[in-house]
């Protein structure tokens, strides 16, 4: 029996994530889960197979006994992705030595931001450490995947650029599961989540 709906409890989710919690506690699962037979199953994030900057493979078994931090953007944005790339290198520059840690972009402007364009994309925000994938491929499996991370990512003639995106943050732990999520355009909410972060690594530890 399905015991959590995600959408109906974000408003209480968000609140108890902008209070004072307790930093020996573990983070939350997010999201449905089932009771079946006596065990609970968790929402997870479905199998995917993206290319990165280097034009490498990366999929689930990238991330393997890792935790990983995801967004969604894309480059020529107008609005609202500068600003949460500047949050997401905040992360980078913290975490960049945590081999249990990697960050995740996936790019929704999959016609224009090419596999080079990701590449000078990174370069210049001074991205050189393989903890910091930005990846494209199939659009439709681009969108669908957003609906997994809880997060919004399709085309919107109507939007500024083009494209209907959150600017939210993602954690995911080594199991594929949301523990934790951000806004991503909010330095005050994004520090709360480098603490979830902590969490979560010391968790895993």
């Amino acid at each position: 029996m399905r015991k959590w709906l995600f959408w109906l409890t974000l408003p209480l989710m968000v609140g108890c994530q902008l209070g004072a919690p307790d930093q020996n506690a573990p983070l939350p699962i997010l999201g449905e889960f089932e009771v079946v037979n006596g065990d609970t199953i968790y929402h997870t994030i479905r199998d995917f197979s993206f290319i990165n900057q280097d034009s490498q493979e990366v999929n689930n078994q990238t991330f393997a006994g890792k935790a990983y931090v995801v967004d969604f953007f894309f480059i020529s944005c107008p609005t609202i992705c500068p600003k949460v790339k500047k949050q997401m290198l905040r992360l980078y520059e913290r975490f960049k030595e945590e081999d249990k840690l990697v960050l995740l972009s996936h790019t929704i402007d999959t016609a224009h931001d090419t596999i080079p364009r990701l590449k000078k994309f990174a370069t210049d925000l001074g991205v050189g450490l393989p903890q910091w994938q930005f990846v494209t491929g199939v659009k439709d499996s681009i969108y669908g995947i957003a609906n997994d991370y809880f997060s919004i990512a399709q085309e919107d003639p109507n939007a500024p650029g083009g494209f209907d995106h959150s600017g939210r943050l993602i954690l995911v732990d080594q199991q594929r599961r949301v523990r934790a999520f951000c806004d991503g355009t909010d330095p005050k909410s994004v520090d709360q989540f480098m603490k979830d972060v902590e969490r979560l690594l010391g968790e895993m530890k």
